[in-house]
């Protein structure tokens, strides 16, 4: 896997400071956490992918833009080459991921949100070839897209998550039309696993049921907009925004049904129940594997397994936007066994977090003048 090369790469490197960068100190419960600024004025910053060299990253930004950022701050103009994207409301680029053969195959996909004819929209994913300099997109072509489109600007999802065995998984949003989380004619509310390129695979649960689409893995789904790979089990998680409470954590089996908007543990915005629902636990749907109560409305996920600070092994980080906080999870083998939040007094909405190839956290704010933060404990 990239990321395991990338580790290699840099195993006994002592980036406990980067130069120049002061650190900010919050406390935790495992010791002093340090947060230093990578770099900032990024415009609505939705997620990151580390470069092979370890030293550079890409960065989306929800109006439409791909950059490039380095460790020491420096952002570069725009990459040519992005697809149009329908920017309005929570619409825009979203996610960005390197190809599993990145370093043979230069590929560099996309997720973001397409206006179809009628001025709705819907995910769509696409990838293309980044040039030796990184300055351009080469050959971009759609390889993936929601239909119908039936988005005024909400719900898109979404994260794009590589399985290691050649599947790419698709985290989709039901548009705020939530009858069609349960419509399998219908790509909204789904989790979607393709092969690469965009073809179907003929193992999918649905791929011989007349009337439901193929690409479907699993359904039921709200707003999701986490999702990472275990890297001790090899399974994908992913997580969602539930309505007024509800957010969830789930292990997606295939062709099974989560239960959006049938089962819920929200209520509308409006403080009255969910027209649809029937309860917090409905016959033939999976519950959540964790759920939250009040919802932190949580973005960005990642599995920590590195070395460098071993007090967060076997720990999943996801970031909160309301809540405004990195909420740490501990695992006792797929069981969150705790919770913490972390960060709370920095007052940031935090959209994405991954786990760079140094064994530091890094995380994007959710601001007109977003950051890049490295996230880190300090030496005791």
């Amino acid at each position: 896997m990239l990321r395991h090369a990338l580790r290699a790469a840099l195993c006994g490197l002592a980036l406990v400071a980067l130069p120049g960068l002061a650190a900010e100190r919050y406390p935790s419960e495992q010791g002093t956490v340090l947060v230093r600024e990578i770099a900032s004025g990024l415009e609505h910053p939705w997620a990151l992918a580390f470069l092979p060299d370890g030293q550079h990253l890409l960065v989306s930004e929800r109006p439409g833009r791909l950059r490039r950022v380095s460790l020491d701050g420096q952002i570069s103009e725009p990459i040519a080459g992005v697809p149009d994207v329908f920017a309005q409301g929570q619409g825009g680029l979203l996610d960005v991921r390197l190809s599993p053969d990145f370093e043979s195959d230069r590929l560099v996909y996309l997720s973001y949100a397409e206006q179809g004819r009628d001025g709705l929209a819907g995910t769509a994913v696409g990838r293309g070839r980044l040039d030796a300099q990184g300055r351009r997109l080469e050959q971009f072509e759609v390889i993936f897209r929601q239909q119908p489109k039936l988005s005024n600007g909400v719900h898109f999802g979404s994260r794009l998550v590589f399985d290691g065995q050649g599947h790419l998984f698709i985290a989709l949003g039901e548009n705020n039309q939530r009858p069609t989380a349960q419509a399998l004619d219908k790509l909204q509310g789904k989790l979607v696993r393709l092969y690469p390129d965009g073809r179907v695979p003929e193992d999918n649960p649905f791929v011989e049921r007349k009337g439901a689409r193929p690409e479907i893995w699993s359904y039921g789904h709200r707003n999701q907009q986490g999702a990472a790979l275990n890297p001790w089990t090899g399974q994908l998680w992913t997580h969602e925004h539930g309505p007024r409470g509800g957010d969830e954590i789930n292990i997606p089996q295939a062709g099974a049904n989560y239960g959006w908007p049938l089962a819920t543990h929200g209520i509308n915005y409006s403080l009255l129940p969910i027209p649809e629902a029937e309860g917090k636990h409905v016959e033939g749907t999976v519950a959540p594997h964790y759920v939250w109560a009040k919802s932190p409305a949580i973005s960005g996920m990642a599995f920590y397994d590195a070395e460098r600070f071993p007090a967060w092994q076997h720990n999943l980080f996801i970031g909160a936007l309301v809540g405004q906080a990195l909420i740490r999870l501990q695992l006792d083998g797929d069981r969150i066994v705790h919770e913490e939040r972390l960060l709370a007094s920095m007052g940031e909405r935090i959209r994405d977090v991954r786990l760079g190839p140094d064994g530091y956290l890094y995380l994007l704010t959710d601001d007109s003048d977003g950051r890049v933060l490295q996230v880190g404990l300090e030496p005791k």
